[in-house]
């Protein structure tokens, strides 16, 4: 039986290592856990790889045990640049196959108010205009977050996130705890009732999160997209999670 270690956190990963687990692939689903931890039936390994010495210690103690590893499949979010970097290293260190699933960007309709930024200093600028951002895009710096707040014209900012800050907020930031998916009707809710003038997110493609772009096109509200990092390439890449399993199963199960 095949053993592959799915690097996951993702709803995507959580369907697909079920299904690999029902293919008959031994699947070990790896996860932070700093959000949430799923309910799989596959073996789960939760907190990451620094707990062995990283990632290429533990599969080196696992080929070591009689328990290798075949392969690595990176099913973490969009924006986990250095989990998927460290990933196609490791494989490549103990000779074994990478692959990586990602699912599609969202692309621009008609109606949509669309701004694209690489890093946390280009949306400084560009906010000189706005009152009431809702920032939407994960995880910010402190010192990032008290520079917007000290913005003269800043009234309130909605910090939505599902994991809790490790620093004291500035007075104008208000934090929200929230896990998608997300309804269009709270979302459109959400701008209203905090008159949101900007919104700023990742693209992480998908349906869970998406609500709010659809909402923000009916209010006629510009949205800021942080732009995909740029990934070491996998060997092989997939953004459609049918075929990437039948792939897998095509490779590795019985």
């Amino acid at each position: 039986m095949k053993r592959i270690l799915l690097l996951g956190g993702t709803a995507d990963a959580r369907r697909l290592a079920d299904a690999l687990h029902q293919s008959g692939i031994q699947v070990i689903y790896s996860l932070a856990g700093l959000v949430r931890i799923p309910q799989v039936d596959c073996e789960l390994l939760v907190g990451g790889f620094s707990q062995f010495g990283g990632l290429v210690n533990y599969l080196q103690s696992q080929a070591e045990q009689g328990k290798a590893i075949d392969a690595i499949v990176d099913v973490t979010h969009p924006y986990a640049q250095t989990m998927s970097s460290k990933a196609v290293l490791a494989a490549q260190q103990v000779g074994i196959p990478c692959w990586r699933f990602h699912r599609p960007a969202w692309q621009q309709e008609t109606g949509d108010d669309w701004h694209f930024y690489q890093s946390e200093e280009d949306l400084l600028s560009a906010f000189a205009n706005y009152q009431r951002p809702l920032l939407s895009a994960g995880q910010m710096t402190q010192e990032w977050l008290q520079t917007l707040a000290a913005h003269p014209q800043m009234d309130n900012i909605i910090w939505r996130t599902a994991v809790t800050a490790k620093f004291p907020l500035p007075d104008k930031v208000v934090w929200l705890k929230a896990i998608g998916p997300f309804a269009y009707e709270d979302e459109l809710a959400l701008l209203t009732e905090h008159k949101i003038d900007v919104i700023v997110s990742k693209n992480s493609g998908g349906k869970a999160t998406y609500a709010k772009l659809v909402a923000a096109r009916k209010l006629n509200l510009p949205v800021y997209l942080q732009a995909r990092p740029e990934l070491s390439p996998a060997d092989k890449e997939f953004d459609d999670l049918a075929v990437c399993l039948q792939a897998c199963q095509q490779a590795w199960a019985n």
